[in-house]
């Protein structure tokens, strides 16, 4: 388990944020950095609000990875000039569910995702942010907890005794990029053909899960993104840096956890659940938004 759990780690970390051609400026500086969110050690998150303006502000919450912990923040440039938040998100990982024996490691992440939204929905009027304009999104691997936020029911639960949980988790968008927003073996494979991947998020290896395929149906349909699509699912929009056909200097594995196949074959059931969904790669621009970022701003900032 180990060995596997470094090597898909290695994959899914590749490339978790947009390149630019844009000089990259001094690393910005959290206005509020590593607060807790939950009790455990990785269950942190940095805050980036505008120098400039009274607020309430959108706010963009981004996650890192989920086998190794890490918060990779969103082109804070960006945001900052465009007048949002940023929330950079580290949840407990699949490494840490293994090592508790949890039964569905991705169970840790998944909870963690929605409970960081939570979070920041009620801590809004803290930190000048507007808890009615959230966006949620990670690249490569961290855009499966963003996408399972999207997708999932609303987590408000009104008789809880912890505040957090009281309030909704429901999110104004959700921005993938080179991601992965499956981890029914089948699907993938039905996408990407002979693409190994998502181990162990379901608690065995990719080929146990193909074996033991109609034992976890109930597992897959509670925990993948494409299984909980509704008609309540907030626009979605999937970027890749790569097109259909795999470019020369790129290796195979790491081609097929990041072909943009995965996004047009999500799109497919986003479309006949009635949900908004945008996919965009080379020589396949996306209608009405020019990338992700544009789409974020957009969404986060046009009028309803």
């Amino acid at each position: 388990m180990k060995a596997l759990l470094v090597g898909l780690t290695a994959l899914g970390l590749l490339a978790a944020i947009p390149a630019t051609n844009s000089a990259q400026p001094k690393k910005l500086v959290p206005t509020h950095d590593d607060v807790s969110y939950g009790p455990h050690e990785h269950q942190r998150i940095d805050i980036y609000i505008p120098p400039k303006g009274d607020g309430p502000f959108p706010v963009v919450i981004w996650f890192g990875g989920i086998w190794k912990p890490s918060r990779g923040p969103a082109r804070l440039d960006y945001f900052r000039d465009a007048q949002c938040a940023v929330i950079a998100v580290q949840t407990r990982t699949m490494t840490d569910a293994v090592e508790a024996k949890v039964k569905v490691p991705i169970s840790y992440v998944a909870d963690d995702a929605c409970r960081v939204v939570q979070f920041v929905r009620l801590n809004a009027a803290k930190w000048k942010l507007n808890p009615d304009r959230i966006a949620v999104g990670g690249g490569s691997q961290g855009a499966l907890p963003a996408l399972y936020v999207a997708c999932s029911a609303d987590r408000a639960n009104p008789k809880s005794t912890d505040p957090v949980e009281r309030v909704s988790s429901k999110v104004t968008c959700v921005a993938a990029y080179r991601s992965q927003p499956t981890i029914d073996p089948k699907q993938m494979q039905e996408w990407v053909p002979g693409v190994e991947w998502g181990a162990p998020a379901l608690g065995c290896s990719f080929k146990e899960s193909l074996m033991q395929y109609d034992e976890l149906l109930p597992v897959i349909k509670k925990w993948s993104p494409d299984h909980l699509l509704h008609e309540g699912t907030p626009p979605i929009y999937f970027e890749n840096n790569w097109g259909l056909t795999k470019p020369d200097t790129v290796g195979e594995n790491d081609y097929k956890v990041h072909s943009p196949a995965w996004g047009l074959g999500f799109q497919k059931l986003a479309k006949k659940a009635g949900v908004v969904c945008y996919v965009k790669y080379p020589d396949h621009p996306s209608e009405k938004y020019k990338d992700i970022w544009d789409f974020i701003v957009s969404e986060l900032t046009q009028s309803h």
